[in-house]
């Protein structure tokens, strides 16, 4: 007798999910939790990272984050703008920058900026403005691209709107697209926090002294002091301090914009 398709596709979930217990019970047997508890659980190892892996390194990387996307975000507008622009020039200069910046990776600025620009021109930066300046600089590439997308999907009739009651062009902008496209766009914008949030430990390659660690660092000079790899566990449990958070943010605010936009569908319905 032929199964249905519902009790076939419950067969074949019963199935994977039998499988899955299995390949855990043979890892469970073959692992040695001796060597794991050592490599992964040394509690000395442990307490030797606190509290400067909460009071600098994780306060650090925060910071680093957010002066990163202090500058993203306002670099990314103007790019948005200047992408949008009737102007060919602002265009021109708005896609070459942000195909540049998205095509090179973060690193590389890191190297040039904290590097490459003192050599060549002189001027030096401390460590909180090469870090907002390398991470802006990558982050409003990303950025700009949401905000343009952003921008556009606000419905033309707004602006129309706006104009017809005597609005000018960019006042319209300012007031009535840029802050429904901010709506819009805030999802993926929290997604880019939580990639800059990451690339804040490429801080490593420019030299930094112990309180200006972040995460990363931290973990490695742990790793390096203990020969554990808890430091870099903790480091790791430090992050997802800050990225879970981020994640179900983002995807709250997803859910908030289907629901608002399922609302003005019913509306204009």
């Amino acid at each position: 007798m032929a199964l249905s398709k519902r009790k076939r596709r419950q067969r074949i979930q019963l199935a994977q999910y039998a499988l899955l217990a299995i390949i855990i019970v043979v890892l469970a047997l073959i692992a040695d939790w001796g060597d794991i508890q050592r490599a992964f659980f040394d509690v000395d190892a442990a307490a030797k990272q606190f509290p400067g892996i909460l009071t600098v390194a994780l306060k650090n990387t925060i910071i680093y984050t957010l002066l990163g996307f202090a500058v993203g975000l306002g670099l990314g507008l103007v790019l948005a703008l200047m992408k949008l622009s009737s102007v060919p020039p602002y265009r021109w200069i708005a896609t070459v920058y942000i195909e540049f910046f998205r095509g090179v990776p973060a690193l590389l600025i890191f190297i040039a900026l904290g590097f490459g620009v003192p050599t060549a021109f002189g001027l030096i930066f401390d460590i909180y403005s090469t870090v907002a300046i390398s991470l802006g600089s990558v982050g409003a590439a990303y950025i700009a691209e949401t905000i343009r997308a952003g921008i556009q999907a606000v419905p033309p009739g707004q602006v129309e709107a706006a104009r017809s009651l005597g609005m000018s062009q960019g006042r319209a902008m300012v007031t009535i697209v840029i802050p429904q496209a901010f709506r819009i766009i805030l999802p993926p914008l929290t997604n880019e926090l939580i990639l800059l949030t990451k690339d804040s430990s490429l801080i490593y390659l420019l030299g930094v002294s112990r309180d200006q660690f972040e995460l990363t660092k931290w973990g490695r000079e742990g790793l390096n002091d203990t020969g554990s790899m808890t430091p870099i566990l903790l480091a790791g449990l430090c992050y997802l301090i800050i990225t879970l958070p981020l994640g179900y943010l983002s995807r709250y605010l997803e859910r908030r914009a289907g629901r608002q936009k399922d609302r003005g569908l019913e509306v204009e319905a």
